[in-house]
């Protein structure tokens, strides 16, 4: 992937809505030079699909945060199928580090958030947690 590449990714990560024609002006390309290469990149997997955020998506849990987990033992994999199994936790995610694992966790009010971080602690191999409440979130990219 060059630089053309990804600056066409960066395009589509700021408007994933534009077309063509949009494309090919911003990044002073030829509209079948952008086909192209967008056909080349889903065809190789970098770009994987696209996707929309609506309003419902933020609101329906408007209170989000992540929370570090560390996990002592081996219990790593048990401990995430358990957390994945979760309703308010949109995605888990293995790390290196201090952390073995972040949990992205979505809930309607902060008491609903709090009983979910205490279910959490409560799992058997669970040693120590730590989480962030997120308070504005920007898409990469966008403007």
């Amino acid at each position: 992937m060059d630089s053309t590449d990804q600056n066409l990714i960066s395009a589509l990560r700021r408007d994933g809505r534009a077309s063509l024609s949009e494309l090919s002006a911003s990044l002073g390309l030829s509209r079948t030079t952008v086909r192209a290469r967008m056909d080349r990149l889903i065809a190789g997997g970098e770009i994987q699909g696209f996707t929309v955020v609506t309003r419902g998506d933020v609101t329906a849990m408007p209170v989000r945060g992540l929370m570090m987990i560390g996990i002592e033992g081996r219990g790593a994999e048990r401990i995430m199928a358990r957390i994945t199994g979760l309703p308010e936790v949109l995605a888990v995610h293995s790390t290196n580090g201090r952390w073995d694992l972040i949990a992205e966790i979505g809930a309607r009010t902060l008491e609903d958030f709090d009983a979910v971080l205490f279910r959490i602690r409560g799992f058997d191999g669970v040693s120590s947690s730590e989480t962030s409440l997120m308070l504005t979130t920007r898409r990469a990219g966008r403007r």
